[in-house]
């Protein structure tokens, strides 16, 4: 069978620097739980190809039964911390035939269905007009930074312009990326010859790797959950008055 889009959410038992991080309470809710959710609502992916050396823990915190989960045992030639994400996603591709691929990673939690909706429209497009084969989630910088030594990498410490009449930096984020199958079985990698930046909104767009990144993300997480679910009782307010 083939797929026109495919969602790839590699998940693994183990994680270094957060212990079981895929599988904590994250803001109420298991870590995984908040990217898959994104994902089942995005109605323009068909299917969501969960490639794990973790069913049992899955299952044990609450997987979604869905028909658009898919998952697949990941083969132990491609388990540990050292192997290459590209390798995990070859093993899905070459199982799975889709025209095009969106992967994203369990440690993604505040990403939004918009923002993937957005990227995979845009990504349509480029790939019709022939712009691009591949696209990848950035954050956008326009500050000043330096190496380890001191030395000014991007400006002039002579000469201090404004930041933002500096020259605008992108950090791969880590959040998005969208590949045809095509180019994928070319370079052997989820970023093509010819690909496409997305910016993503600053306050989706975290990857956790360390303690740190998760206590920031997840009280971010409970900010915004707490505020939609008080906006939330206030329209039902509103319409048990009216």
């Amino acid at each position: 069978m083939s797929f026109k889009t495919v969602a790839l959410l590699p998940i693994k038992a183990h994680s270094a620097r957060v212990p079981g991080k895929n599988f904590r309470d994250f803001a109420g809710k298991p870590l995984f739980r908040w990217i898959l959710e994104t994902l089942l609502s995005v109605d323009e992916i068909e299917k969501i190809v969960i490639n794990t050396d973790a069913k049992e823990l899955l299952a044990s915190h609450g997987l979604i039964d869905s028909p658009k989960i898919m998952l697949r045992d990941r083969k132990p030639a491609i388990c540990g911390d050292m192997v290459s994400m590209n390798k995990v996603l070859a093993d899905d591709v070459e199982n799975v035939t889709a025209e095009t691929y969106v992967m994203t990673h369990s440690t993604n939690p505040l990403l939004k269905a918009p923002t993937i909706r957005a990227a995979l429209r845009e990504f349509e497009d480029s790939v019709d007009s022939q712009r691009c084969d591949s696209l990848f989630s950035v954050t956008r910088y326009q500050t000043r930074f330096y190496r380890e030594d001191g030395e000014a990498v991007n400006h002039d410490p002579g000469n201090l312009l404004r930041t933002q009449d500096l020259e605008p930096w992108f950090e791969e984020n880590s959040n998005l990326y969208v590949f045809t199958r095509e180019s994928f079985l070319r370079t052997n990698a989820r970023i093509g010859e010819a690909p496409r930046l997305f910016e993503t909104p600053r306050m989706e767009s975290f990857d956790i790797d360390d303690q740190d990144g998760w206590d920031l993300a997840e009280n971010i997480a409970k900010h915004y959950w707490q505020q939609s679910y008080s906006r939330l009782e206030e329209l039902e307010s509103h319409k048990l008055n009216w």
